[in-house]
């Protein structure tokens, strides 16, 4: 189980640091219902990574043809496909990267979140978490990894609320925030806001290279003889 932990714990404080759901919920909590609509977020959120995690411990099974010495080989073939595919989109992130000084262009949605329905906010937790180009593949590696960690089943289970915890603290950090000081909070807030905006793309950029490197080595090491 230590193993299994510590090879997804990289993994979380990645999907953790993504600029674009923190955004997000900061905008979310300025709304008039943003006490209602940030819980929802947050919790589309957890659901989501949690759902995208359980399916591929299901699609793995307990152990997956692995043993605890050596992981299956999918897994290996797995963790290779995704590095490649994070190391590409590291590059393309960086090529797009806004001049020195500028803002990186955000989403024309999130100009419409603050007239988004509970129903929409709560969906849209879900999207960005389970269908997110950069968390969605560290969250398949995550659940790649504990099934290959040969452990029982209860002990995937943990390992994976484990992972959904430190993968949610950068939701949680700006919710805790605003629910324990309310509106004087905003400008704290509003100053997250503004580092993630303007940080964004070289934030994905580093993460998306840093991870694919990384994946791509286990893969390696997995598949070799």
């Amino acid at each position: 189980m230590g193993t299994a932990l510590g090879d997804v714990l990289g993994l979380a404080a990645a999907v953790a640091i993504s600029p674009l759901p923190i955004i997000a919920i900061i905008i979310i909590l300025g709304t008039p219902r943003g006490r209602l609509n940030g819980l929802l977020f947050t919790l589309g959120w957890v659901i989501g990574l949690f759902a995208l995690g359980a399916v591929m411990l299901a699609i793995g099974g307990p152990a997956a043809g692995a043993t605890p010495s050596k992981p299956a080989a999918w897994v290996g073939d797995l963790k290779l496909a995704l590095g490649v595919l994070l190391v590409v989109l590291g590059g393309r992130q960086w090529h797009r990267r806004p001049s020195a000084g500028a803002e990186a262009e955000l989403p024309k949605w999130m100009s419409a979140i603050d007239r988004f329905s509970p129903a929409k906010v709560f969906g849209l937790g879900i999207v960005l978490s389970a269908a997110n180009l950069k968390n969605a593949p560290l969250t398949i590696a995550a659940g790649a990894s504990i099934s290959a960690a040969a452990i029982p089943p209860g002990q995937q289970i943990t390992v994976l609320a484990v992972f959904v915890i430190i993968a949610s603290l950068g939701l949680l950090a700006p919710l805790a925030v605003f629910l324990l000081m309310g509106e004087r909070a905003k400008s704290m807030l509003d100053n997250w806001r503004g580092w993630a905006a303007r940080h964004n793309t070289a934030i994905m950029a580093v993460l998306f290279a840093v991870l694919g490197v990384k994946l791509l080595g286990d893969g390696i090491r997995i598949l070799a003889p």
